[in-house]
């Protein structure tokens, strides 16, 4: 038969399969098998208007779907700063690029986990689930001692995480962000994987579920590039 074509580099498909098994092993295959987290639950606010009240809503959504007491970690959500967001939107289009800066995992002085997050993301639920459901990973991996602080991969595979915690579409819609603004278009990654790895990540994630006969219904809510290349990664899958 012939062999389709991988999304990804040969180092990277092991990587994303070895990760994958790795994380099965540390959290089960119940939490592999249960339901993907969608943006029509109805745990979410409706309408959301980024309110206080309605970002806490998603906040102990986002701990619920992913294991986390809420009691154990604190997020603090820092206030937008209108100069500095005026600032960037008047550099030209490739003068500022954001890499993971939107949310941050630490100790704080009394030893205690806390998860920071940039204003804006109140304003845009789909990067707060993603970017949320990411730092919550840190704390499943970090702050539970699954990995050390110094593993080489340790960003990339809390990206994956949250694809076997059932959010990563949210995640691999917001790999790749353009916002239109005075100078022309402006790009900002969120995130650690490309959007091919989402996609053979996402794919990879299906086939392991079973559900490669009939398209789940959470592949429709992937942007165009990340649902291409999730569909190439199922062709691959089915001819190896």
């Amino acid at each position: 038969m012939f062999r389709r074509r991988c999304p990804v580099g040969e180092d990277e498909r092991v990587w994303i399969e070895e990760s994958l098994h790795w994380l099965t092993g540390q959290f089960g295959e119940e939490v592999l098998r249960r339901e993907v987290l969608l943006p029509q639950d109805t745990r979410f606010p409706r309408p959301y208007r980024g309110g206080g009240a309605e970002v806490e809503q998603v906040v102990r959504l986002l701990f619920a779907h992913l294991g986390v007491d809420r009691a154990a970690v604190s997020v603090e959500v820092e206030e937008e700063d209108p100069g500095e967001r005026e600032l960037l939107a008047n550099l030209p289009s490739a003068a500022w690029r954001s890499q993971g800066a939107a949310g941050h995992y630490q100790r704080s002085a009394d030893g205690s986990p806390m998860i920071t997050l940039t204003g804006e993301l109140s304003s845009d639920p789909v990067a707060l689930v993603a970017v949320l459901a990411h730092e919550l990973g840190h704390h499943r991996l970090l702050g539970e001692h699954r990995i050390p602080a110094a593993r080489r991969d340790g960003e990339p595979l809390t990206d994956l995480l949250t694809v076997f915690f059932g959010t990563g579409h949210f995640n691999a819609n917001v790999a790749h962000r353009f916002s239109q603004h005075a100078g022309g278009w402006q790009r900002r990654r969120l995130g650690y994987l490309t959007q091919p790895m989402f996609g053979y990540a996402l794919a990879r994630y299906a086939w392991l579920r079973g559900e490669t006969e009939t398209e789940p219904a959470w592949v429709r809510l992937l942007d165009t590039n990340p649902r291409g290349y999730l569909r190439e990664g199922l062709r691959y899958l089915r001819t190896v």
